[in-house]
């Protein structure tokens, strides 16, 4: 069960005190704010209070910057930090860092070989494509028997001599229209046209 905000603002100093101790960071007051205020129902006005109250107190510090104030733990209440330890540290970060670059990239591999398993067919649907394949390829299989088997196919002489034939009559027909134009008929008359050669 939540506490109500009357018990939350009550319990606020020791809680912010806590959170600026373990983060070691400055926040300003709207950060602690929308940090805190989901998870422990804090208003803004109590924030602000509870920062006010334990900076004057010395239990934190705070520096202005124009209309806006830093609140950060005061770190006097830390152990001095010899050159060694932070050669430590750093070290250890820096190897954290490569273990995160490693882990980082090994994820990306992973979501690659993902998106190109889920982009490609699965066995059924392989399965279905190449059976629609096949009863195309058999239509047209049937397609080609049924034109192979056909006794009524032209050939190349039967096309040569209906070619020739075609000449022959538009040559008698030019023939004719010239005497017609010495004539009475024309083809005009009759809207006969000449076909192209």
């Amino acid at each position: 069960m939540s506490k109500g905000r009357g018990e939350a603002a009550a319990g606020a100093p020791g809680l912010l005190l806590r959170y600026l101790q373990e983060q070691n960071r400055p926040y300003s007051a709207q950060d602690v704010f929308g940090n805190l205020q989901r998870e422990h129902g804090l208003g803004k006005a109590a924030v602000v209070k509870a920062l006010d109250q334990l900076a004057q107190q010395g239990r934190i510090k705070e520096k202005a910057y124009g209309k806006q104030k830093i609140y950060f733990a005061d770190q006097d209440q830390f152990d001095a930090v010899s050159d060694a330890d932070l050669q430590a540290l750093d070290a250890k970060i820096a190897d954290l860092t490569s273990k995160v670059q490693s882990v980082q990239q090994s994820c990306r591999h992973m979501e690659a070989e993902l998106k190109e398993l889920t982009s490609a067919l699965t066995t059924p649907e392989m399965q279905r494509q190449l059976q629609e394949l096949q009863e195309e390829c058999g239509g047209y299989e049937r397609r080609l028997e049924n034109i192979r088997a056909a006794t009524n196919h032209v050939t190349p002489e039967e096309k040569e001599q209906v070619y020739q034939d075609r000449q022959k009559y538009c040559k008698e027909w030019r023939k004719r229209k010239r005497m017609e134009e010495v004539g009475i008929e024309t083809d005009e008359d009759y809207n006969a046209k000449l076909p192209d050669p």
